[in-house]
């Protein structure tokens, strides 16, 4: 029937073989051009006696699934998860080579055999011209995969988590990941849906959060304004900034959207650096058209230090709440934003020293010890290293944000300081579809409408 289906492979080879063989999968969805065969050798008399060698020959580009260095004896692995469709259905063809790598005496592998097993399971289920949102599809992983888990929140959202999840998804021609499946999320007119929220998976440069000159639009000072609804990293990434003659803009906006080169702010007081987004700006009007308007919360704090204050439970809830710097609104409704404090507390999956729930009782601004180093070192958000901006504000400074910073925990930081990363974050479309792809940085999630 049609649905998603899971294939599992396992094999065994006798102990005599030892470490002589490698092993290596090989996939094509096009055998006739891209494959693998064994070309039998000829029989030759040495003074050791007969000898017979076969070669494996690679024909076209078959690609390399799993590699010798990860195929072991006993491997069982899972090769497709993949959504069959009777109508659109591609035959893959797998090519599974066990190879003799060393030329001594076999005379022990005479006469041995091995076996094999295939596993097919059927995951979801779904009746004939149904089509399944990305939202649906990914709901319906949460079962069957430890990498989805419900975030506790009074939203309910599900969550990746963990050190690499397959979360990957081919977005504007490029990799992005998906945070999870978002609960709750205003358009800006007041209808609220669930939605997939993604993150770019790179940044797209280092640059200031803000640095409007004292007296510009929100500033007050010569290190800018931590007001997001007119900070000029805000106009950058958003539409409707390409020109205007107000001193908040000083420059054409939008750049980043339109996926053009100009002006970008780096520095205190209104200092500039060129930039150029022509490959990482967005470039495909399908990707824009996934885009839709969010309602982004713009509540702060200024007491995060300590487990009483700074779990990603509070940070959830300091995001949604109304605690603010003066004057400063406390949503504001566009296309891109960026990540929150919680959403990269609650990408943790813990480890093995540090399990996850530890990590959510810790707060974040100690994951920088070596004690809790399983909390940063299995989340998937964290960049070793790097220091990355979020959008949220310290309440009690007018120029503060905070920042995921390069050794783990999130710190407050002056909004025109130029050594934090910006990874754009938005919320797709509630009708966009997952149409292939598994979800691996290898096979991303495609992305259709």
């Amino acid at each position: 029937g049609t649905g998603t289906y899971e294939i599992d492979l396992a094999s065994t080879l006798p102990e005599v073989f030892g470490s002589d063989i490698e092993i290596t999968l090989y996939k094509t969805t096009a055998p006739e051009t891209d494959n693998v065969e064994r070309v039998e050798g000829s029989l030759t008399q040495t003074a050791e006696g007969f000898i017979k060698e076969d070669e494996i020959t690679i024909n076209g580009s078959p690609e390399v699934v799993y590699g010798p260095e990860t195929l072991t004896n006993n491997s069982e692995i899972i090769l497709e998860q993949a959504d069959f469709d009777t109508s659109t259905l591609a035959k893959t063809t797998y090519y599974l080579v066990y190879n003799y790598k060393n030329n001594g005496n076999q005379n022990a592998q005479q006469g041995q055999t091995f076996s094999g097993k295939v596993t097919v399971r059927l995951i979801s289920e779904k009746s004939e011209n149904e089509e399944q949102t990305a939202v649906d599809y990914i709901l319906s992983l949460v079962d069957t995969s430890d990498e989805l888990v419900d975030d506790g929140t009074e939203d309910h959202n599900i969550r990746y988590i963990g050190a690499d999840p397959n979360n990957y998804v081919q977005f504007n021609n490029e990799l992005w990941r998906i945070i999870g499946v978002m609960n709750n999320i205003d358009d800006g007119t007041g209808t609220k849906e669930t939605r997939l929220k993604i993150i770019r998976n790179e940044p797209i440069g280092e640059y200031s959060w803000d640095n409007k000159p004292s007296g510009t639009g929100s500033s007050d000072s010569e290190y800018g304004s931590n007001d997001w609804s007119d900070s000029r990293f805000m106009m950058l990434l958003n539409p409707g900034y390409e020109t205007s003659n107000s001193p908040i803009y000083e420059y054409e906006g939008s750049l980043y959207y339109n996926g053009k080169s100009g002006t970008c702010y780096s520095g205190s007081n209104g200092a500039t650096v060129s930039c150029d987004f022509a490959d990482t700006g967005l470039q495909s009007t399908e990707a824009k058209a996934m885009i839709e308007d969010a309602v982004w919360k713009l509540g702060g704090t200024s007491s995060y230090t300590s487990n009483s204050n700074g779990l990603a439970s509070h940070w959830y809830t300091y995001e949604r709440g109304t605690t603010i710097y003066e004057g400063r609104p406390t949503e504001w409704t566009g296309k891109i934003g960026l990540m929150y404090p919680s959403d990269y507390g609650y990408a943790t999956s813990g480890g093995s020293t540090t399990n996850r729930e530890t990590c959510l009782n810790t707060a974040i601004f100690n994951w920088d010890s070596s004690s809790v180093s399983d909390c940063k070192n299995n989340d998937w958000l964290y960049k070793s290293g790097t220091y990355q901006w979020t959008l949220t504000s310290r309440s009690s400074s007018s120029n503060n944000v905070f920042n995921v910073s390069s050794s783990g925990d999130v710190i407050n930081r002056f909004v025109h300081y130029t050594d934090r990363a910006v990874s754009p974050a938005l919320y797709l479309t509630s009708n966009v579809k997952i149409s292939g792809g598994t979800g691996s940085s290898g096979d991303p999630y495609i992305l259709s409408l």
